[in-house]
């Protein structure tokens, strides 16, 4: 009897996987508690009070579809950010509007320039779809402006993904050297800016909102995952120009947002002292973990983000053993991917608690690994 696949080609050749192996699964897997999840760039933190005030008030309407033209949250971010609502596509998180982004430019065999060792589920969708990911190492742990729109003029490649800060690195450029690269790049070519952290980025690193909203050929994606803490939510949007932002009501799921999550992501925006709060407490996290890797030798990178991203001084493999060995002590942690960013572990933001159970295992850790 004939082998038969009910899949295409495409995806009969891909592999079954996840970018990123969630703490549940980790769990699940060692029989080991998570005690402290300080690996997922989660905020710890929470929302603000008055978000989860606001669910709870619209818990009962949760029977409702969301507003599938998302007005209101378009229209809120368009205040917010002096834009117009045309300007906003919203999604469910910004994997979604990547994986959209993908499927609007991309055909079978397109090339599609990234950075080696940046964001995997980008990297998820461009395979998922056929296209050919090129990738330019990072210099000196940045992502190299210079390397990407040369492999982009290289290949004329139609799509470049770049975020700003980065992940997993922690890393950023200053906004006009962002502006200028963005300016640069041929008109046939679809920027990505990701800009998901750019609430914790120092100043002067995030172009004005309004800076590239003439140019058809960026498209600037945002969430509510990280510094407003509702990555359970799964709110995304991008901005751009309107005509490039209608494109994606020609493909988006009109009724994927879920209700609450809309009512939760305008509530966080009415809350911005709280926001202001919370970046606060991000900044001292950041330190206390800084402290902690110095206390034990290693050397933490500065960071524009809501994690640390700390050079554990070897390779990959010490790594990792250090990421398992603090899970053995209920610490959940990631690390980069590939060489040589994999050097390094990754460690996010939290409440003190958190960082006392890191301040107490690490060591312990590091002295078993001697």
């Amino acid at each position: 009897m004939s082998a038969f696949s009910r899949f295409t080609p495409l995806t009969s050749s891909l592999p079954a996987t996840v970018p990123f192996i969630g703490p549940e699964a980790i769990e699940r897997k060692r029989g080991l508690p998570v005690k402290a999840r300080i690996g997922a760039n989660e905020s710890g933190f929470g929302p603000a009070p008055s978000v989860i005030a606001k669910i709870a008030e619209k818990s009962a309407e949760i029977w409702k579809y969301n507003d599938p033209e998302n007005h209101a949250l378009k229209t809120a971010l368009a205040a917010h950010l002096s834009l117009k609502p045309e300007n906003f596509v919203i999604g469910e998180g910004i994997d979604d509007l990547l994986g959209l982004i993908v499927r609007l430019v991309i055909e079978p065999g397109m090339p599609v320039v990234t950075s080696l060792g940046g964001y995997p589920t980008f990297n998820f969708h461009v395979n998922g779809f056929g296209g050919r990911l090129v990738t330019v190492p990072y210099r000196d742990d940045r992502e190299d402006l210079d390397g990407l729109l040369a492999a982009v003029k290289a290949e004329d490649a139609p799509l470049v993904y770049f975020a700003n800060p980065d992940n997993p690195m922690g890393s950023w450029w200053d906004a006009d050297a962002i502006v200028a690269f963005a300016r640069a790049l041929p008109e046939t070519t679809l920027l990505i800016l990701d800009e998901a952290y750019s609430e914790t980025a120092p100043a002067g690193s995030i172009p004005a909102t309004d800076a590239l909203i003439d140019l058809p050929n960026v498209i600037r994606t945002r969430t509510f995952s990280k510094a407003y803490g509702l990555a359970g939510a799964r709110v995304g949007y991008g901005f751009g120009t309107a005509g490039t932002v209608s494109a994606f009501d020609k493909i988006r799921n009109h009724f994927g947002m879920p209700r609450l999550s809309t009512e939760a992501a305008l509530a966080a925006l009415e809350d911005q002292a709280y926001l202001t709060d919370v970046l606060s407490r991000i900044t001292a996290s950041r330190a206390r973990i800084s402290a902690i890797a110095t206390a034990n030798g290693l050397k933490p990178l500065q960071s524009a983000t809501n994690f640390v991203t700390v050079d554990a001084g070897r390779d990959g493999v010490y790594a990792r053993a250090i990421v398992d060995g603090l899970m053995e002590h209920g610490v959940f942690i990631r690390m980069p991917g590939v060489a040589p960013l994999n050097r390094c572990i990754r460690i996010s933001t939290g409440l003190p608690a958190d960082m006392d159970l890191l301040e107490e295992a690490l060591p312990k850790v590091l002295a078993s690994l001697a």
